[in-house]
């Protein structure tokens, strides 16, 4: 039978042991983030019935998405984790406690063109809050709080969270007269930043048939910028001039108002009218999140408030606001830059035990001592030449090594190495562990991301 040659499918990021540790490293700090904020931690079937979650049907989205026969059964792969929560929360709402705070951190799969930083299964990392009925805007303000507690944690510094309000965006075009091509325009501004000022002109009047007055409005609406006081200040100018705008502003001026509160500094947050969100999706409250020193990571973070979640699983009304990581995106492009941490300690153990008789019960004595104090530990069984076994450590990246020779043995000891500086020091086992401890403390709570701060 001839050998077939390994490979990875286009489009499926596989990563090396070392780069894994890092990715899990930035999973748990999210999961960390998220319970300090009260989220159910949910997961969900990869697999549902492609009538369930192609309920909303049609678009560009079934287009992408993974769907297969299998027997009977027509079924599709998930291609966010939206959708599989309003099936949930649809299922399940007798038994929720509302408002329900839910997170989730797993794979998503679509049937996309793989392009670089582009990925057909990729990492999203959600949370939600669904109200029954209704929802106070304090949610929508408690996002932004959330976002940054997040990346922070990771590491970064240099990021703002830019926030808008469908329903003023939609106001402002109502008093235009131009109702009926708000979401079209929305998808065309949301472009903004990607294309320039003159496309989106041009895209205005030539494809949406808009005149150039009220294009040449819309971008002097959107060009609005300053302080958030200021921005906030000048919408004000246009207040009493449609009931929708109004409660937009309202809302927004809201979610500016209680973000001090929830401790996020002014410089991580700004009132950008230029943020729609290109879904139809959203109807109040908009986030992007762009990091300042790399803008071609375009928004690693997004999302908004909503309606209705579950309006095709259920008559009952459900409105939520929530927000989504693009992990793996994320990742790969930090990688991409040299922002990934490499001083975090990212080998499969602390210590590695290497055994120099041909009695192995001292080494799991050992690693016993040493795992119950918390250090992770590892014993090298194989039998090699001292050489090899050193090369094996190396190559682990392990911090420490210890040897266990007859002498050793005889007192009662081990020979602590410290792999970085050559060291090497006889210490009994609790003595160990509490050097171990020591040495790693600082280690052991870096940040996944090392932010690269500009000269």
């Amino acid at each position: 039978m001839p050998i077939q040659k390994p490979r990875t499918l286009s489009g499926f990021l596989e990563l090396s042991p070392r780069k894994q540790v890092l990715f899990d490293a930035m999973v748990e700090t999210l999961r960390e983030v998220y319970a300090l904020y009260g989220f159910y931690d949910l997961d969900t079937p990869l697999l549902e019935a492609s009538e369930v979650l192609l309920a909303k049907g049609g678009g560009e989205t079934e287009k992408q998405i993974y769907r297969f026969q299998k027997g009977d059964s027509d079924l599709s792969l998930r291609f966010d984790l939206t959708v599989p929560l309003a099936k949930y929360v649809a299922l399940r709402q007798n038994e929720l406690a509302f408002p329900f705070r839910r997170c989730q951190i797993g794979k998503v799969y679509r049937g996309e063109r793989a392009q670089r930083g582009r990925f057909r299964e990729f990492y999203q990392a959600d949370i939600d809050v669904i109200g029954d009925g209704k929802l106070d805007i304090l949610n929508d303000a408690e996002m932004p709080a959330i976002i940054d507690a997040a990346f922070t944690r990771l590491g970064l510094t240099r990021f703002v969270i830019r926030v808008n309000n469908r329903k003023l965006l939609n106001g402002f075009y109502a008093m235009l007269g131009l109702t009926d091509k708000s979401g079209d325009i929305m998808r065309v501004v949301d472009k903004l930043e990607k294309i320039g000022r003159e496309k989106v002109a041009l895209t205005l009047t030539e494809d949406l048939g808009l005149s150039p007055a009220a294009t040449e409005e819309i971008l002097s609406f959107l060009s609005i910028q300053g302080s958030n006081g200021d921005v906030l200040a000048a919408l004000e100018g246009y207040r009493g001039k449609n009931e929708t705008f109004d409660l937009g502003l309202d809302e927004l001026a809201a979610v500016c108002r209680h973000l001090a509160a929830f401790g996020v500094p002014e410089e991580h947050f700004q009132v950008d009218l230029t943020i729609a969100r290109g879904l139809d999706y959203y109807t109040g409250t908009v986030y992007e999140t762009r990091l300042l020193d790399y803008p071609e990571i375009g928004s690693p973070c997004s999302g908004g408030r909503y309606d209705n979640l579950a309006e095709y699983y259920t008559e009952k009304q459900l409105p939520g606001v929530g927000i989504s990581i693009g992990l793996t995106r994320l990742f790969y492009v930090l990688d991409e830059q040299g922002l990934l941490n490499e001083d975090r300690l990212t080998a499969p153990a602390e210590v590695l035990i290497l055994p120099m008789t041909g009695d192995q019960a001292p080494a799991v004595a050992l690693a016993t001592a040493l795992r119950e104090t918390g250090v992770r530990t590892q014993i090298y069984f194989e039998e090699k030449k001292f050489k090899q076994k050193m090369a094996y450590a190396d190559k682990l990246g392990v911090p420490f090594a210890a040897i266990l020779g007859e002498d050793e043995i005889a007192q009662g000891k081990v020979a602590l190495k410290d792999m970085t500086t050559g060291e090497q020091t006889l210490l009994t086992a609790q003595e160990a562990a509490q050097a171990v401890h020591a040495a790693l403390a600082d280690v052991r709570r870096a940040a996944p991301i090392r932010e690269r701060r500009p000269d």
